[in-house]
């Protein structure tokens, strides 16, 4: 199995919110559901295996996505968030609330392709670390790999800071 980089960043929620961008009309932030799981897990895969960033280890990418989504799906405490284009889910964020968790962003905030650079992934980051906020979080924990968009755009938002890590231990035995 090919190693990717991975970077872990955190966000100091102490002074959040921030206002976030305005999601033009027909468009919503809300929670999903664990009914709602297959079109989430759609949403993920699709974001991963059609963006050219991951492609290079678009098997190790899913196969870390999917144990991440395992373990949301079966948490008590899983948030799931949808991102609705009238009623079609065009992007997720899935939340570990507790304080301890290794990424609290797991995975964090995804966008179809043909929805992309319209400021959704800022939009679905500041609901996401508001919602962490509001369950009592003073820091949160996102991971992504070294060099794609996310990592220098969208993470880096809010003061977020990021550092090399090691992803083997988050991997589904």
């Amino acid at each position: 199995m090919k190693l990717l980089n991975w970077v872990q960043f955190s966000w100091d929620l102490t002074e959040f919110p921030h206002p976030g961008p305005s999601l033009p009309e027909h468009y919503q932030i809300a929670p999903a559901t664990k009914e709602n799981e297959k079109e989430l897990r759609k949403i993920f895969s699709s974001a991963f295996l059609l963006d050219p960033n991951w492609n290079p280890a678009v098997g190790e990418t899913i196969q870390t996505i999917q144990s991440w989504l395992d373990r949301a799906f079966a948490s008590e405490t899983g948030v799931f968030l949808a991102l609705r284009h009238g009623s079609r889910i065009i992007g997720a964020s899935v939340l570990a609330v507790d304080s301890g968790a290794e990424s609290h962003l797991a995975p964090g905030p995804c966008v179809l392709t043909e929805y992309r650079n319209r400021g959704f992934g800022t939009a679905l980051l500041t609901v996401s670390l508001k919602l962490l906020h509001e369950k009592g979080l003073t820091r949160a924990i996102g991971i992504t790999r070294e060099n794609v968009p996310v990592t220098r755009f969208l993470y880096p938002k809010f003061g977020g800071v990021g550092v090399p890590t090691d992803v083997k231990t988050l991997l589904a035995a």
